[in-house]
């Protein structure tokens, strides 16, 4: 049995992508709660793409999450693609149609990533002292939130760490730019503070998701082809949320 095999994998197993969006909901309120009681405030951070769409939905529609202490909560980004908030494609811009105006969170609590920015130098900066200011953080220290909300690509990157990026060997930054020679350039948290987090969920849905779901946690460990497996060091904390059609060809 090879040494990945023998990881004690947490994963939530579930029939649907609405099933995901439910459990994800109530973790995310059980993780608010918990941190609120304990410290008084709640660090997230959350992801874009099409898989977290209908939880940020209950968000906004549900008691559960509109009763959420909202003022409460330091609200962030793991990573977003260079484009104006009102993109499709925006990460910000799915959390705005979906559940930010249907919920009673202050406008200063919100710490959304300047895709939009030309100088992405600055919009990197702009985030990493924004984050560095809230967290009060002393210099070379990482931010720790209290929940990270991942989902992984097709080809296993999370965030966007990409697969065989440069990104992946930054460990001294908290921010980083993702350029690429075609499609949109990124700009994302780096790992090391993605593995600060005292929580993640990590989302995955659809026949699409069953390969890399299959590759990634039954094969071995390569975290520049498949950069999820920078999260093997602290998975005893990713809580893996999965479908029945992202995890029909697991055998673990």
């Amino acid at each position: 049995m090879s040494e990945v095999k023998s990881i004690n994998f947490d994963i939530v197993s579930v029939n649907t992508s609405e099933d995901i969006a439910i459990a994800a909901l109530e973790g995310f309120i059980i993780e608010a709660e918990k941190a609120i009681k304990e410290r008084g405030i709640f660090y997230v951070a959350i992801s874009g793409g099409s898989t977290p769409g209908r939880f940020f939905e209950l968000l906004g529609e549900t008691d559960s999450g509109k009763n959420i202490q909202w003022d409460k909560v330091q609200l962030f980004w793991v990573d977003e693609r260079c484009v104006r908030p009102e993109e499709d494609t925006s990460n910000y811009g799915l959390a705005a149609h979906t559940f930010l105006d249907k919920i009673d969170i202050p406008i200063e609590n919100v710490h959304r990533v300047s895709g939009e920015v030309s100088d992405y130098s600055q919009a990197v900066e702009d985030y990493e002292n924004t984050i560095r200011n809230v967290f009060e953080l002393k210099p070379g220290k990482f931010p720790e939130f209290d929940l990270i909300i991942l989902g992984i690509g097709d080809d296993g990157h999370i965030g966007s760490l990409l697969p065989n990026s440069y990104a992946h060997f930054d460990t001294e930054d908290i921010v980083t730019a993702v350029y690429q020679m075609s499609g949109l350039n990124r700009i994302t948290l780096t790992h090391p503070v993605i593995c600060a987090a005292r929580k993640l969920f990590l989302l995955a849905s659809g026949d699409r998701k069953a390969g890399i779901l299959k590759r990634v946690l039954e094969g071995e460990p390569d975290e520049v082809k498949y950069p999820v497996h920078t999260l093997w060091p602290i998975i005893d904390k990713v809580t893996w949320i999965i479908d029945s059609d992202a995890g029909k060809l697991l055998s673990i």
